[in-house]
This record gives C-alpha cells, sequence and structure tokens, in this order.
C-alpha cells in the first residue's frame, strides 16, 4: 500500500462520523452472551467442541469494544474543542447507563426481596446501585450480568482523568502498555493478587482482566488516532479481507486453547478482538460489511445493551413456558430457548423504545456532535 493509499486511508477514517459496522459486531457479543446463558440443548452423551463452550466471552468483546469507542469519542472531542470535558463526558455516560440499569435492578430486587420476601439479599444492593457488583461473591437471581457494568463505570471513573493528566498521546501509550502488561500478568498469577478486607458477601481479590480488555482497545484508539499508529495498523490490518481472517483466527483460538483462559489466552484473545475492532473501523469497505449492517443483525446490536440487562428475564419466561407445557430436561431446554431468545429481543426492543430512547435523547443534547461515532448502546 502507498503513503498515498494511507493519507486517504487515515484522512477518511478520521472523517468518519459512523463505523457501520460495530452495531453487527455488537449483535455478534450479545449472541454469544445469550448462547452462554441459554438452556443446555445438547444431549449429555454429545461431546461439544470447545468452541461451544466459549460464549461468556462475548463479555470480553464488549470490553473491547467499550475501551474503543469511549476512547475514540473522548480524543475525538479534544481534537475538536481543545480539551474534552469530564463533566459533559459523565453526563453522557450516566444518561446511557444508569436509567435503564437502575430499572432492572430495582424491579428484580422489588420481586425478590418486596414480593417474594427473600430479604437476605438487601445486603447485595447497594453493591448493585453502586457498580461494585463485581466484587459479590453471588448475585441476586436475574442480576447476574450486572458485574461487568460494574468493571466498566469504574474504568470510566479514572480513564478520562488519566487522558487528561497526559495530554500528550505517546504519554498515555508510554503508560497504558505497562498497565495492559502487568493486568495480564497478574491475571497469569504471576504477581501476587491485590486484596481487600473480605465481608460475608464481597470478594477479598480484586478481578482484574476485565480492566485488561477494555484497555487494549482504548489502546488501538489512541494508536489509530496517531499518523503514526493509523499507518502501522493499516499496513497490518488494511486489506478488506482482514475482518474475516480474524473472526475466523479467533473461533481457532477458542477451539485450541484451554478451557481456563487465564493468562496468556486471555491476552491474545483480547487482542484478536481488538484487531477484529481495528479492521472493521480502519476502512467501511471490508468483506464483511453487508453482513455485519443487515438491517435485522444491526438493530440487534443497536439494543444490545437492553438485551443484556434484560435476557435473563427472558430466560426465566422461557423455562416457566417449557414447565407451563409440562417438559421435562432435554425437551424442557429445547423449548425454552427459543422462547428465551425471542423473549430477550421483545422485551429489550420495548425497552428501547420507551423507555431509554428518551434518555437517549438527552444524551445528544451537548456540545459533543453525538453522530461523530455509533453510541455506546453495547455496553457490558
Amino acid at each position: 500500500m502507498s503513503e498515498h493509499d494511507t493519507e486517504n486511508a487515515f484522512r477518511n477514517y478520521r472523517n468518519t462520523k459512523h463505523f457501520g459496522s460495530l452495531d453487527g459486531l455488537r449483535c455478534i457479543c450479545i449472541s454469544l452472551v445469550l448462547w452462554h446463558h441459554a438452556p443446555n440443548i445438547f444431549s449429555q452423551n454429545v461431546e461439544v467442541p470447545m468452541v461451544l463452550t466459549r460464549g461468556f466471552t462475548g463479555v470480553d468483546f464488549f470490553f473491547v469494544l467499550s475501551g474503543y469507542l469511549i476512547t475514540t469519542l473522548l480524543l475525538r472531542e479534544e481534537d475538536r474543542y481543545g480539551r474534552f470535558s469530564i463533566v459533559e463526558f459523565y453526563r453522557r455516560r450516566l444518561l446511557r447507563i444508569v436509567p435503564i440499569y437502575f430499572l432492572v435492578v430495582t424491579l428484580t430486587a422489588i420481586w425478590w426481596i418486596g414480593v417474594r420476601g427473600q430479604t437476605e439479599w438487601l445486603a447485595y444492593l447497594p453493591y448493585y446501585y453502586l457498580f461494585l457488583a463485581n466484587f459479590l461473591v453471588g448475585d441476586i437471581p436475574l442480576l447476574a450480568p450486572m458485574w461487568s457494568l460494574s468493571v466498566e463505570e469504574q474504568y470510566y471513573v479514572l480513564w478520562p482523568a488519566l487522558l487528561l493528566l497526559l495530554p500528550i498521546l505517546r504519554w498515555r501509550i508510554a503508560v497504558v502498555v505497562p498497565a495492559i502488561a502487568l493486568i495480564y500478568a497478574a491475571d497469569a498469577a504471576l504477581l501476587p493478587r491485590m486484596t481487600l478486607a473480605r465481608t460475608e458477601n464481597f470478594h477479598a481479590a480484586i478481578p482484574v482482566v476485565g480492566y485488561g480488555a477494555i484497555l487494549i482497545g482504548s489502546l488501538a484508539a489512541i494508536l489509530l488516532h496517531t499518523h503514526t499508529g493509523f499507518g502501522l495498523l493499516w499496513r497490518l490490518l488494511g486489506n478488506r479481507w482482514t475482518s474475516a481472517g480474524l473472526f475466523i483466527l479467533l473461533v481457532i483460538a477458542w477451539q485450541v486453547m484451554p478451557g481456563d483462559l487465564r493468562g496468556w489466552p486471555n491476552f491474545v484473545m483480547h487482542w484478536i478482538m481488538a484487531c477484529i475492532v481495528v479492521s472493521l473501523v480502519i476502512r467501511e469497505d471490508h468483506v464483511l460489511k453487508a453482513a455485519l449492517q443487515w438491517r435485522p443483525i444491526a438493530r440487534i446490536g443497536a439494543i444490545s445493551y437492553g438485551i443484556y440487562l434484560w435476557h435473563l428475564y427472558g430466560l426465566h419466561i422461557g423455562n416457566e413456558m417449557a414447565f407451563a407445557l409440562g417438559l421435562e430436561k432435554l425437551a424442557a431446554a429445547r423449548a425454552a430457548f427459543p422462547i428465551y431468545l425471542v423473549s430477550s429481543v421483545i422485551i429489550a426492543e420495548i425497552s428501547y423504545r420507551y423507555f431509554e430512547s428518551y434518555f437517549l435523547a438527552l444524551k445528544k443534547r451537548s456540545r459533543v456532535d453525538a453522530g461523530r461515532i455509533p453510541p455506546l448502546s453495547g455496553s457490558g
């Protein structure tokens, strides 16, 4: 690729206001999560390929994507106004994340604690409302996915401030790279685990690898934002077919990696995910464009945050309907599975149209051009 091609690609990237394939990527991420929590539809005597046990990595993919998007938004605001506003950042973040999150937590608490009288869950509520659920030993039923929202919000308490304290991009890279190395070294147990005072409901160890995935996404955003970094990534990942090849590589990695991904497997997987994100935004005409921007796929991606928050409600509906039909075990699981998927999407669509959209409209009323990059509808 010539220097002229690289210059044009960099200019196009910096001028792109909407990365059209990222809602499709969100659809893939939330599909992995849905698969992870789905009833087991396989017979006990069937050996399931390792790749089909990796649904939980959809959360890792969301982390990487979140780090990339949020950091890109901040860097572009910084370019436009000379610096970004932390107040505006938290305002946008609050309006996107908190209303629907608090609604789900509150409705769930009312049901389990108020209606069903299971008051043992009362002690857990502060952890959810303060975004500390990732430290809980257990979870209130239907709220198990909330730990990932806690990881993200903890990260974004510190990340914008760090960017302001390090105004030069190369300083940011010099801090981020060692931080990533430390996080994955800790994940591999090469460093002592950080601990907190343990309580009855509170973990003692600090879970760190989720922060590493977000940080890798943030580093990808910083590199793409610089002429030199973009040029390097363009030469490595700028081919139209790169995105398809990377998805195949990720599937192979899921299959051949050990069951426990802690340490180097997480590090490799998160970097492959980051490279996929880069390959989808570095050029709009990649080979997967039609599939990822197909309207039904893009719509599921657009409402994926709601699907993430509500999908255990959909699972509950599917299980209850299978039980009402008198089905048991494998038959019940196979009947509940499609009901679970459809219910999750329907509930999320209703939530998006009649609740989240109000706050999204408020979110757009800021000095930042919210259309510059897609809103983070797939957090978690």
